[in-house]
């Protein structure tokens, strides 16, 4: 049997520093680590880059009827998102995964933020508690903190159509991934679904997951649960799931969107997950 000699202090100490430089170097090109406080993330930002008011259509408190200007304090996410995972994260085929203290998961192509303005915010401009009613799920003071990722819906009124989806708060991990083409998109399934696979990132793996990709807030298998279902049932769920399960956290598509697109969209969500290969994580 041997024995290892203890190292010598100053390369037990030398050992210890590059240890520590090479996990702040994983963690500078990081997001793997929690986000740190606003004070500490505005010093990994350029020194001219300070926060600022984020103006939007707030989706969670808006109707297609009354919609809610709120105005915020940020940081344009791209800024972010460069000094938090490094300049290659605009190579095309990737994604940003904002994790959320709750489970929620919500994993954007790179190519939007190419086409439209978004911000990473961490306070109410005016001083008012960083919260908000979600009124498509029925709760009240929800906490927005550590962050919450807030899009031009002013500047580019295409998004108020979308609701609340691909607004993630709560925001505590940001990494970068993969595409999910080949989750979404795998060997065996017939083409013709790759509209409905977009729609389906967008609208329901947040909190959901397809054989095993998605968000953890309530992890079923959609591709299993739309074979359990019938066609009128899954309509009603994804339009009104108020009148099947009152008092559910699960919010309806968006009312911004006409109810004739709401009925295409839930049918062809329908169709793309009943095709999808069912696969055991």
């Amino acid at each position: 049997m041997t024995h290892r000699k203890p190292a010598r202090p100053a390369l037990a100490l030398l050992a210890l520093l590059l240890s520590l430089g090479a996990a702040s170097g994983a963690l500078a090109q990081g997001g793997e680590g929690e986000l740190p406080a606003p004070e500490q993330l505005q010093q990994r930002l350029p020194a001219t880059l300070r926060a600022e008011v984020a103006t939007v259509v707030e989706p969670h408190l808006s109707t297609a009827a009354k919609p809610v200007r709120l105005a915020y304090r940020g940081w344009p996410a791209a800024a972010v998102l460069t000094a938090w995972l490094g300049p290659g994260w605009t190579a095309p085929d990737q994604e940003i995964e904002f994790r959320a203290l709750d489970g929620y998961v919500s994993r954007i192509p790179v190519e939007r933020f190419a086409r439209y303005k978004a911000w990473l915010v961490f306070a109410r401009q005016n001083g008012a508690p960083f919260r908000v009613d979600n009124l498509a799920q029925q709760e009240k003071q929800v906490a927005l903190g550590p962050y919450y990722l807030v899009w031009d819906n002013i500047g580019a009124p295409e998004l108020l159509a979308e609701g609340g989806a691909s607004w993630p708060y709560q925001v505590a991990r940001i990494a970068l991934r993969p595409s999910s083409k080949r989750a979404l998109l795998p060997a065996g399934l017939a083409p013709g679904h790759e509209a409905a696979a977009a729609q389906a990132q967008k609208f329901c793996l947040a909190c959901h997951q397809v054989n095993g990709y998605g968000g953890d807030k309530m992890p079923l298998n959609l591709a299993a649960r739309a074979r359990a279902m019938d066609a009128a049932t899954w309509q009603r769920w994804l339009l009104d799931p108020q009148s099947l399960k009152p008092g559910t956290a699960m919010p309806p598509l968006p009312d911004t969107q006409p109810l004739a697109e709401r009925q295409a969209l839930a049918a062809g969500l329908y169709e793309y997950l009943r095709a999808l290969p069912l696969i055991q994580p």
